[in-house]
C-alpha cells in the first residue's frame, strides 16, 4: 500500500477527534445503568432479540462491543448477521457517550465504559439465563473488556473475549501521537474533550493500569486477529497479548491476499469473521482460509 494511502486512517481519525473536540455539549449522556436508543434500534434479524436462548451447539450469548466512534448498530452490520445465522444469540451496546455527540460513541473515559459493558451483560445474562458470555470487540471494544474482566468482576461472567485490531497498549497513529508534545495543550484537550483518545494512547496513564500484572486473567480465553495493514492501532504488533489462554492470529497468515485494514477486518472481512466464529466455537472449528470469504 502506498505511504500516502496508510496516512489516510490516522488522519481522518484525527480529524473525526477535532470534529468530536469542537460540537458543544447540548445534553448529557446516558447513564451507565442505561443504553441508548441505538441499541434497541438494531436491525430485526435475530440480533439483538431478548427472547433469543442459546442452544445447546451455543450455549453461551454473543456480545459485540463497538470501537471508538462507532456505535451498536454500524459497527456490526456484518459480524452481527453472521453470527446470527451459525445460530449464535447476538447482542450489541452503546458505550462511551459524550454529551451532545450523536452516533459517534465509545469517546468517554475507558474505565467507566467498562462499567456500562459490566451492566450490560449483566442485563443479557439476565434474558437469556447464561451462566456467561461470549464478548468479541473491535478496536476498543477489544481492550476495554480486559479493563472489565480485570478490574468489575468480569471473569466470573465471561467464557472468553475475542479482539478484533484491539488497542491493547494503545497506539502512536504511526507515531502522529508522538507530535502532540509540539502542540501546547493539544493532550490536555484530549483528555477533557475525548477521554477514550487520550487513554488508548500509547503510555498512558490508563494503559499502563490495564497491563500491570499480566495481560490476561484465569478462566477467559483469550483470541486477538490483528491485521499487518492496520493504520491505526500501530504498530499492529502491539495488539498481541501474552499469557495462559491466549491466540494470536494475523490475518495474513490465514490467507496472504487479505488486505483489509483497521476498519475493515471489524465490519467486512468474511475471512476475520470465520475465525471470529472458531474462536466462539473450538470444538468445531474448521481452517481459516482465503476460500473462507465465501463460508
Amino acid at each position: 500500500m502506498l505511504p500516502w494511502k496508510r496516512a489516510l486512517g490516522p488522519l481522518t481519525a484525527l480529524l473525526l477527534a477535532v470534529t468530536v473536540m469542537a460540537t458543544p455539549a447540548v445534553a448529557a449522556p446516558p447513564t451507565s445503568t442505561t443504553t441508548s436508543t441505538t441499541t434497541s434500534a438494531a436491525p430485526s434479524s435475530g440480533w439483538n432479540d431478548y427472547s433469543c436462548k442459546p442452544s445447546a451447539a451455543h450455549p453461551r450469548p454473543v456480545v459485540l462491543v463497538h470501537g471508538t466512534l462507532g456505535n451498536a448498530v454500524d459497527n456490526w452490520l456484518g459480524l452481527a448477521p453472521y453470527l446470527v445465522k451459525r445460530g449464535y444469540c447476538v447482542f450489541s451496546l452503546d458505550y462511551g457517550q459524550l454529551p451532545g455527540v450523536p452516533f459517534f460513541y465509545g469517546l468517554g473515559p475507558v474505565d467507566a465504559s467498562a462499567g456500562q459493558l459490566a451492566t450490560y451483560v449483566d442485563k443479557v445474562l439476565a434474558a437469556t439465563g447464561a451462566a456467561k458470555a461470549d464478548l468479541v470487540g473491535h478496536s476498543q471494544g477489544g481492550m476495554m473488556p480486559r479493563y472489565y474482566l480485570k478490574f468489575l468482576g468480569g471473569a466470573a461472567k465471561v467464557n472468553a473475549l475475542v479482539g478484533l485490531a484491539p488497542s491493547n497498549r494503545g497506539t502512536t497513529l504511526l507515531g502522529l501521537t508522538g507530535l502532540l508534545k509540539y502542540f501546547p495543550g493539544a493532550e490536555d484537550l484530549l483528555n477533557e474533550k475525548t477521554p477514550a483518545l487520550a487513554d488508548q494512547m500509547a503510555g498512558s496513564p490508563f494503559l499502563a493500569k490495564l497491563n500491570a500484572g499480566g495481560d490476561t486473567v484465569p478462566g477467559v480465553r483469550y483470541t486477538v486477529i490483528a491485521t499487518r495493514y492496520d493504520e491505526v492501532v500501530t504498530p499492529y504488533r502491539s495488539q498481541f497479548l501474552t499469557g495462559p489462554g491466549v491466540r494470536n492470529v494475523l490475518l495474513q497468515d490465514l490467507c496472504p491476499v487479505d488486505f483489509s485494514e483497521h476498519v475493515a477486518i471489524g465490519t467486512l472481512d468474511r475471512i476475520a469473521f470465520h475465525e471470529v466464529n472458531n474462536a466462539l466455537d473450538p470444538a468445531r472449528a474448521t481452517p481459516t482460509t482465503c476460500s473462507s470469504v465465501i463460508g
